[in-house]
């Protein structure tokens, strides 16, 4: 019977995963045994129904089609509500996409059976492409690849430079059906390309867009300061922004600026870089400060501190009118002042304070949209990271920054103020930061990453030149040491960064995972151990309990034995002394009257003893006190008619008590 049971199950478990499309065997298991193997109420509580009810028969044309069969499913299946052209769209290409394994799945049935009808849902997917967002609405049954082909249009990239991330199972297949995956209703996905040519599209449109999406780096060299400059700046920058942030690294006003290496193209200011004709990716110019004739030799060297406030207040009046375009939008600053101000303070004795300063500087030079930096010592933020339940841990991001080096502006404003990347980080990362741009506070962070992650990480920075930062260390809690992942450098692009990023949580996914199941274990141990010992406590609570209430029942049972054998030398010693004191028995022949008593005692025993007729009731008392029946416990009664003598004065004679010549009594205990 147990077999024939376990064969019904597994055509049962076989059954509901064929209806369903659940691959997962323990899932399903699971499903069942929530409605009690009942196959029929199972598949309700999975797939929803028009009316609310399946039918409990399948027809023999669902085992040739499948529940969701092309034919049966538009048939079944209500037109679904009106949705954004984007829902349109991803309608009309997942319709056209082949059918995947589990959609083609099929019910085993028999014949005059009703078809299986399931209701398509309809899923909304928010995807991140760098500094853009879209929406994308479509049916459960479309493939990750109809994704693609919308976002293609959407995006103008093409499908085979695309990678969507994002998925909780990890990565998918473009065949991968989503109703396999088994997802809510609202996702969130993001979309990297990292391989993309700037040649993405066939058409011109689409070629200049797929360009405006790339960063230019531009080599600059600085003539009088004999210093090259390796900026990275997007294609949709202008000239004149160029320009105004060289004014910034130099000190040398735009209107001043002399240029060589610009193309003949770049004819406007107002151009973009993927317009202005220069090389891709890398350009070389340089700048100089045009000579005014004006001016003398010694007249410039003397009045140099003048014309630099005159130059400055001339290039704000006449360069902000004309374009409209603040240097804060490459550089996240507003005007020179803010690089004066330190990102943190070279000798603050608490590393809070110097954090507060640093996260209220770098709101002020980039906006309030950034990574939420830990307050607090590096030790706390590993302890807060990483010592913790293994389902609470976290990556440690280390931002370290160098206001020396030309990328700390770019990167900052591009990289770790983009939304993608501060939404990323805020979920999976605990992020650190230290400025290392004095040499006091760089030695004090060597100090802290020697003690906290060894001398190899503190002598990696170290190898690191101006130029190479910012850096971001992330850092992976284990279990004897902790362990940097990945060292990401400031000239990177943001799709590379969240890509490092995803990587590394990958990595650190899988680690907690094992930490997981191992605390799991752990936790059931120290339970089965603490209920063992709980247990074992209580038994010897028991015991002890137990061994109290003996010894205290032992040591009651002594002292009544001590009380009463008190008692009983006390009754011993008092039957004594009535015995001696009582007057010697007369003689028959005595000239006195004499009264001969006869006493029956409660065992059946007879006590006999001639008293003087003229002799008090109290003498016969004693002398039955003597006989160990004392008149408190015991009273003496007649025959006929029945008296209690003990009632009577004990002071009358037994004459006046009528017991004279001779009488027989009886003792009985009182009640």
């Amino acid at each position: 019977m147990a077999s024939d049971s376990n064969m019904d199950r597994e055509m049962i478990l076989a059954d509901f995963q064929a209806c369903t499309g659940i691959d997962n065997i323990a899932e399903a298991i699971t499903l069942l045994e929530l409605n009690n193997w009942d196959l029929v109420a199972a598949i309700n509580g999975v797939i929803p129904q028009e009316n609310g009810i399946l039918p409990s028969h399948f027809s023999s044309e669902a085992s040739q089609t499948g529940p969701l069969g092309p034919q049966s499913q538009s048939e079944a299946t209500a037109p679904a509500p009106s949705a954004p052209p984007s829902s349109a769209s991803a309608s009309a290409s997942s319709s056209s996409s082949p059918p995947s394994s589990s959609s083609q799945a099929f019910c085993p049935v028999q014949p005059s059976r009703h078809i299986v009808e399931r209701q398509s849902r309809m899923l909304s997917f928010r995807v991140e492409y760098r500094q853009r967002s879209t929406e994308v609405v479509l049916e459960d049954a479309s493939t990750v690849g109809d994704i693609k082909t919308i976002l293609e249009t959407e995006l103008q990239v093409p499908v085979s430079k695309m990678q969507l991330k994002g998925w909780k199972s990890g990565d998918v297949s473009d065949s991968t059906v989503l109703r396999s995956l088994h997802l809510p209703k609202n996702n969130s996905l993001y979309v990297l390309t990292p391989d993309i040519a700037p040649s993405a599209s066939t058409s011109q449109s689409s070629a200049q867009q797929g360009l405006s999406n790339q960063n230019y780096l531009l080599i600059i060299s600085h003539r009088e300061a004999q210093r090259d400059y390796s900026l990275n700046f997007p294609a949709s920058k202008t000239i004149q922004e160029v320009k105004r942030n060289i004014s910034d690294l130099t000190n040398i006003p735009v209107r001043h600026q002399q240029w060589d290496g610009w193309p003949a193209s770049a004819s406007d200011d107002s151009m973009t870089l993927a317009s202005s004709g220069i090389s891709y990716p890398c350009h070389h110019l340089t700048v100089s400060r045009r000579s005014s004739p004006a001016l003398t030799v010694e007249q410039t060297d003397e009045c140099t501190d003048v014309h630099m406030v005159s130059d400055s207040e001339g290039d704000d009046f006449e360069d902000a009118p004309e374009f409209g375009v603040d240097e804060s939008e490459v550089f996240g600053m507003g005007s020179s002042s803010f690089q004066k101000t330190p990102m943190m303070p070279e000798n603050s004795e608490n590393e809070g304070d110097a954090l507060l300063h640093f996260t209220a500087e770098f709101s002020r030079r980039y906006g309030d949209c950034h990574p939420v930096f830990y307050i607090g010592s590096l030790e706390a933020a590993s302890q807060e990271a990483f010592y913790g339940k293994a389902r609470d841990r976290k990556l440690l991001a280390i931002y370290l920054h160098n206001d020396e080096s030309v990328l700390s502006n770019v990167f900052c404003s591009q990289m770790m103020c983009a939304d993608t990347i501060v939404s990323y980080l805020s979920q999976n990362f605990i992020t650190w930061a230290w400025d290392v741009t004095k040499e006091a506070n760089k030695a004090r962070l060597l100090t802290m990453c020697t003690r906290h992650f060894g001398s190899v990480v503190a002598q990696t920075i170290r190898t690191y030149k101006t130029d190479q930062f910012p850096l971001l260390l992330i850092v992976m809690g284990k279990r004897t040491s902790n362990e940097v992942l990945n060292v990401i450098q400031g000239n990177t692009t943001v799709d590379e960064l969240m890509m490092r990023l995803m990587g590394a949580m990958e990595i650190f996914t899988a680690q907690q995972q094992e930490d997981i199941k191992d605390e799991d274990e752990r936790e059931a141990r120290e339970l089965v151990k603490r209920e063992q010992d709980e247990a074992y406590r209580l038994s010897l609570e028991a015991d002890r309990k137990k061994r109290e209430a003996q010894e205290r029942e032992e040591a009651e049972q002594v002292r009544q034995e001590r009380i009463r054998k008190e008692q009983e030398e006390e009754r011993e010693a008092i039957r004594l002394s009535l015995e001696q004191a009582l007057p010697p028995e007369p003689k028959e022949e005595g000239g006195e009257p004499v009264s001969k008593l006869r006493i029956r005692t409660p065992s059946g025993e007879f006590l006999e003893r001639r008293f003087l007729g003229s002799c008090k009731l109290q003498v016969l008392f004693d002398f039955i006190a003597s006989k160990g029946y004392p008149s408190d416990e015991f009273k003496l009664l007649t025959t006929f008619p029945r008296r209690n003598i003990t009632q009577i004065d004990p002071a009358w004679s037994l004459v006046e008590a009528k017991l004279f010549p001779q009488e027989t009594l009886f003792l009985e205990a009182k009640e």
